[in-house]
């Protein structure tokens, strides 16, 4: 297993949204981004959760939060442990009273609960061999640009979410 951290949530070319994970530390995957689809309300709750926003009302991974923690437990970790077919797959290992509890779940769910309670997130070592693509080969924000780029999209976001309507997640 590797350890990553979100490095962002992008739009591909067909306007669907993109986690990318990013390996922490020095490993043989130093250098390779794990990109993984999700939806428009997953890449809405990771980003509330990685800008540290507090939104209106709680969303539903807040919602998993406080169910974890009303019952005394805590996640001690989020695992993305294969890849088939292009689905990934992922699960919540949680410290319970009655033991570790391992958990199966989406991945898009798994990252924006651990994303919430700062948990660390691992992926397999095949999964980036099948799944990983080389950092050269996502777009790197100018270091002297990031600062304004940051509070720009911070400020969107936060627009996004004082306008935002439930009626807008329905299908």
């Amino acid at each position: 297993m590797v350890q990553v951290r979100v490095a962002g949530v992008a739009l591909d070319a067909a306007q669907q949204h993109v986690i990318l994970l990013r390996p922490v530390g020095p490993s043989v995957f130093a250098h390779t981004v794990l990109p993984v689809w999700i939806g428009a309300q997953e890449a809405t709750s990771i980003l509330v959760a990685v800008e540290g926003v507090t939104p209106p009302r709680p969303l539903a991974h807040d919602l998993m939060v406080r169910l974890v923690e009303a019952l005394d437990g805590a996640v001690e970790r989020v695992e993305v442990t294969k890849v088939e077919d292009g689905t990934f797959f992922a699960e919540v290992t949680l410290f319970t009273p009655h033991g570790l509890r391992v958990i199966d779940a989406r991945p898009s769910d798994a990252i924006a609960l651990a994303s919430r309670l700062d948990a660390p997130i691992w992926v397999a070592e095949a999964v980036l061999a099948e799944a990983g693509v080389p950092d050269d080969m996502v777009a790197e924000e100018d270091d002297s640009d990031a600062d304004s780029n940051d509070d720009e999209r911070m400020s969107e976001f936060r627009r996004f979410l004082d306008d935002v309507e439930p009626e807008d997640f329905e299908k």
